[in-house]
């Protein structure tokens, strides 16, 4: 067994209404949907509990949560940037969730098992020196949800900015697949091919989903992603989600390619292990009725959702991949 020392989760979220002035908010139009109602729930808070505490609550009871863990030392914190508009300043009109840097930034540093995971968009007009200061507040990796924020990995506009992370040694977080958990997306941008332009000037990227669904020009996007790593040593992928309802059989799919598990990183997607969408019973053909219900009964989220995966068949090495590839690796 890996110590916990070694295992990080790369993905887990966070999220805020503006209170305590964290500069975080949802858009109305998600706020009216269940989405909004569940994640909170997931998140184990009240809207009451945020406007009383501040959104920094949700990340105290992240932090508490981990730190009761056998499993995980500790977890980056995602922030997530929004939608730009032509003048290259936030659209807020557009953009369904944001997280500022500056208030992840702040949070992870009170929080010792907490890391702090960036978000700039590059479409932004002085998204370089965002870049920069985020690496700067100590930053282990940048995170993009291109169908979401509306980014085009493989626009050749991007390359100063790219080469400037792979001068920082930022690693970037991209998801990749067909996006479901919010109002609408364009699925176009998350097509792992997108992917061959920063991958192409060496920096390092984390497929996030390993391209679990979707297609993308007449083919499932993890084939596109399998090939793509093939071709490139420096594309890794995280496996947060891929215990989830609606992506059975692809974490058995990914792991049937053992030339990739040195490149494959622990990842939770947490809040949403603490949902329906994630149980053990769901795999009753993979794993025996008496490790099915020990798994439930596990209560502390990471040390669950670590005890499932190990039930499918991740192995120590993935467990402790992902201090190798972060910035600054490792707990503070």
């Amino acid at each position: 067994m890996p110590s916990a020392s070694r295992v990080i989760d790369i993905h887990c979220h966070t999220a805020g209404i503006g209170a305590g002035g964290s500069g975080c908010f949802v858009s109305p139009a998600l706020r009216r949907s269940w989405r909004y109602r569940s994640y909170l729930k997931a998140f184990r808070v009240t809207e009451q509990e945020l406007l009383r505490e501040g959104d920094g609550l949700i990340l105290r009871r992240l932090s508490g949560q981990l730190g009761q863990s056998r499993r995980v030392a500790a977890a980056v914190i995602l922030a997530m940037d929004g939608v730009v508009d032509d003048d290259g300043e936030l659209n807020a009109a557009e953009t369904e969730i944001y997280i500022p840097n500056r208030f992840v930034a702040g949070e992870t540093q009170r929080h010792p098992n907490l890391l702090f995971g960036a978000s700039v968009n590059p479409y932004r007009r002085d998204a370089v020196r965002r870049l920069e200061q985020a690496a700067a507040d100590g930053a282990v990796l940048l995170k993009w949800l291109p169908s979401i924020q509306r980014i085009d990995p493989s626009d050749e506009q991007l390359i100063p900015f790219y080469l400037r992370m792979k001068e920082l040694g930022l690693p970037l977080l991209s998801h990749t697949g067909s996006e479901y958990s919010f109002t609408r997306a364009r699925n176009e941008l998350a097509d792992p091919e997108l992917l061959r332009l920063p991958l192409r000037l060496g920096v390092t990227v984390i497929a996030a989903h390993a391209a679990s669904n979707g297609r993308s020009g007449g083919e499932w996007n993890h084939a596109r992603f399998i090939r793509l790593c093939g071709e490139y040593a420096n594309l890794y992928a995280d496996i947060s989600a891929l215990t989830q309802l609606n992506r059975l059989g692809h974490l058995s799919r990914l792991l049937n390619h053992q030339e990739l598990h040195g490149r494959l990183l622990y990842g939770t997607d947490m809040p949403l292990p603490n949902t329906a969408i994630v149980s053990p019973f769901a795999f009753p053909f993979r794993i025996s009725p008496r490790r099915m219900l020990a798994i439930s009964r596990i209560t502390n989220p990471w040390d669950r959702d670590v005890a499932l995966k190990e039930a499918l068949g991740v192995t120590e090495t993935i467990l402790g991949n992902s201090s190798g590839i972060l910035k600054q690796p490792g707990v503070r």
